[in-house]
């Protein structure tokens, strides 16, 4: 039997302890303290890592070294920003190639599942799926319609085809539209997630009216709009290199403040690679958070969000755990 050993990161918090597994990596035996033998790697040893926010059909526009306006409208903002030309001009080889790649980073990273707000309607869903294929990384696929309109029979497709419906904002939509929009989603039982108040604050009346399961971003949201936030049990999920980027000015201290449940993503993968514990690394910086917070915000909160099955023991170790080093949190192993 192999062992690794290491501080194992639990619900309750980092644990000394040691995971034994058999030949075919069979999780068999979980313990505190030291292995019986020397383990074949020591270090943090965390659950595989949930990315929480990723747009990863514009994956083959950071393959291209394109000099991009570090302006959210200009760059993301539908349906004229740079990012949804370029899509349009796109072929869709170029598009499923820049997908694979991502993945492969994705995986190779240590990340085991990715929530991807998949722009262009259907066609959209069936190029990531089709992407995928070959790819072992699971996906939690939030689709948007094809236009900034509801209409219930692409809904429903939409729906058929994916875990729920992700959005640009409420800014983008006739309120009627997107009521009508996310009450169809609730009575289909999926996910519904929008980006809310990135660069500027938006209604959070409004937003929490629309009842959603999941915001992104909130940094340019109100202690007043956290705690409305944090009271409907809403976790928000953060991006701190995309706030780089844009040279944005971010609550994150305010959140941590008011206590809001927070997931990390990587954002567009235009601007950045789709690794998670990037993103662990620029906020570890800030002072914020403690480590063991931080690296909760990427496995257990994310898999309770996104109902993801989180039980470790009794499961393929490749699936579950990989092993950071303690003061680089480079990925020092994941079984094969």
């Amino acid at each position: 039997m192999d062992y690794i050993y290491g501080e194992i990161l639990t619900k309750d918090g980092f644990i000394i302890g040691h995971l034994g597994f058999k030949d075919d990596e069979q999780v068999c035996e979980m313990g505190k303290g030291v292995p019986p033998k020397k383990p074949i790697a020591k270090g943090f040893i965390i659950p595989t890592c949930v990315n929480a926010h990723t747009h990863l059909g514009d994956s083959f526009i950071r393959f291209q070294h394109l000099s991009l306006p570090r302006n959210v409208k200009d760059l993301v903002a539908p349906p004229v920003g740079l990012k949804h030309r370029l899509l349009k001009q796109a072929s869709e080889q170029e598009i499923l190639e820049g997908i694979e790649k991502s993945l492969v980073e994705m995986s190779t990273a240590g990340t085991s599942c990715f929530c991807d707000f998949r722009e262009g309607g259907l066609l959209g869903v069936y190029q990531l799926r089709k992407a995928m294929k070959h790819c072992s990384i699971n996906s939690v696929i939030l689709s948007r319609p094809s236009q900034m309109t509801y209409t219930k029979e692409e809904l429903d497709h939409l729906l058929d085809n994916s875990d729920g419906i992700g959005l640009s904002s409420i800014s983008d939509w006739e309120p009627s539209e997107i009521e009508k929009l996310a009450a169809h989603v609730r009575k289909k039982k999926k996910l519904f997630a929008l980006h809310a108040s990135e660069v500027d604050r938006e209604d959070i009346d409004r937003v929490l009216d629309l009842r959603p399961n999941l915001l992104v971003h909130m940094i340019a949201a109100t202690k007043a709009d956290l705690e409305k936030v944090n009271e409907a049990s809403i976790p928000i999920v953060v991006c701190p290199r995309a706030y780089l980027f844009f040279r944005l000015k971010h609550n994150l201290e305010l959140m941590k403040k008011t206590g809001v449940t927070l997931m990390l993503g990587t954002d567009n993968a235009m601007i950045n690679n789709p690794d998670v514990l990037e993103e662990v690394k620029v906020l570890q910086k800030t002072g914020f958070f403690s480590l063991e917070e931080l690296l909760t915000t990427v496995t257990y909160t994310p898999r309770k969000a996104l109902n993801l099955d989180d039980c470790i023991q009794g499961r393929d170790l490749s699936e579950k755990y990989i092993v950071l080093e303690r003061d680089s949190l480079k990925q020092l192993y994941a079984s094969k």
